[in-house]
């Protein structure tokens, strides 16, 4: 429309001639403009349909969308629950985040069309991979993309708690406050001694940043990392993940939650490491048994803790770790930053589109 407003406006300066030729531009760029409209009206409408929680506070943020719609027409789990029976029908994939939709059976089993659970993040822990795979179900994860982000937040727990970085903000910005205790003395991080349990991609990566503090770093892993993985970080493999525990002036989890690992770190391994040792959680809240976390650092068998996770998530709300002044406490946030964010839900597209079309999928779960 605008084109042609132009054209009415130059009628006066130009011949007749011009302003045909000019008519008939105007009027192909309009055509062109409709059927480009029309023609992504046209694909959107053949895309597959994938079932997400929602956008906004409790599930995707908007600044990803536009990687779902691109090849999926989205429908949240709310809009999906007014009405089941005209939706059901439609669903191929499930893009699972923050372990929502919840994959329970009764949902899974009213989708005749669904062929992935495509899940954001690298922990499976909340979905019955065997149960899903026996419905000719694809299950998917999101392995690397995660990676640099969540070494990131667990470098930025050690320090700030090595350092009581919380606690100097909240002296700081008190109103009371008119001098600068001296009680906020912490503990040094350059040339200490890191215990790594779980040897990933992720504690591989959280080694690597450990090394610029030329921290001594050790590490106790199912498996005995190649001698140019441990080299390339300064690692040292400790067999016993006791004597990890004992040495380590920090230890970090970075594992995968297992039966194997569901309550891991307990009484036992809590009163082998130093009392002046700190507990870094960036795996699962169920990693660590939590009671026996508030006794230790109740009674000083060791110093402190810094978790990005816990069980529940949030903790109630009179949990005793909330009140310790030696915890510091993130709501599970290891891979909360824009890029990754946009990364973990790309690589989910690609695996769901995938399995959709029945091609090679990249990163497939499979039972075990």
């Amino acid at each position: 429309m605008q084109s042609l407003r132009y054209v009415q406006c130059v009628r006066r300066l130009w011949s007749p001639a011009q302003v045909k030729n000019l008519h008939r531009s105007a009027y192909q760029l309009q055509q062109k403009q409709v059927f480009k409209s029309v023609s992504s009206s046209q694909v959107m409408e053949d895309n597959p349909w994938a079932l997400i929680s929602e956008v906004g506070e409790q599930g995707y943020i908007e600044d990803v969308t536009d990687i779902m719609t691109q090849h999926f027409r989205i429908i949240s789990h709310r809009d999906f629950l007014q009405n089941p029976p005209l939706h059901a029908p439609k669903i191929q994939a499930i893009l699972v985040w923050n372990a929502c939709p919840p994959t329970e059976p009764s949902l899974l089993t009213s989708l005749p069309a669904l062929k992935v659970v495509a899940n954001g993040g690298v922990g499976i822990d909340h979905l019955d991979v065997p149960y899903i795979s026996s419905l000719g179900v694809k299950v998917t994860n999101t392995p690397g993309v995660v990676s640099d982000a969540t070494a990131d937040m667990a470098m930025g727990l050690l320090l700030a708690s090595a350092r009581k970085i919380v606690e100097g903000h909240q002296v700081s910005v008190d109103p009371k406050t008119t001098h600068i205790p001296q009680c906020l003395m912490g503990y040094e991080v350059t040339g200490s001694t890191l215990g790594i349990i779980g040897m990933g991609d992720i504690g591989h990566k959280i080694a690597r940043r450990s090394k610029g503090f030329d921290m001594k770093i050790l590490y106790h892993n199912r498996r005995k990392r190649s001698v140019e993985d441990e080299e390339a970080v300064g690692a040292t493999y400790c067999e016993s993940m006791d004597d990890l525990l004992r040495r380590s002036d920090f230890v970090m989890l970075a594992v995968n939650l297992t039966p194997e690992t569901t309550g891991l770190i307990s009484r036992r391994e809590l009163s082998l490491m130093k009392p002046t040792a700190t507990l870094v959680n960036v795996s699962r809240g169920l990693v660590v048994d939590q009671d026996a976390l508030v006794e230790a650092l109740q009674s000083g068998t060791i110093r402190a803790a810094a978790l990005d996770v816990t069980h529940p998530e949030p903790l109630p709300r009179d949990h005793p770790l909330l009140r310790l002044p030696n915890v510091i406490i993130t709501p599970h946030v290891g891979t909360n930053t824009y890029t990754t964010t946009r990364r973990m839900v790309q690589t989910m597209v690609d695996n769901a589109l995938a399995a959709v079309n029945g091609q090679s999928i990249p990163n497939e779960v499979k039972p075990k």
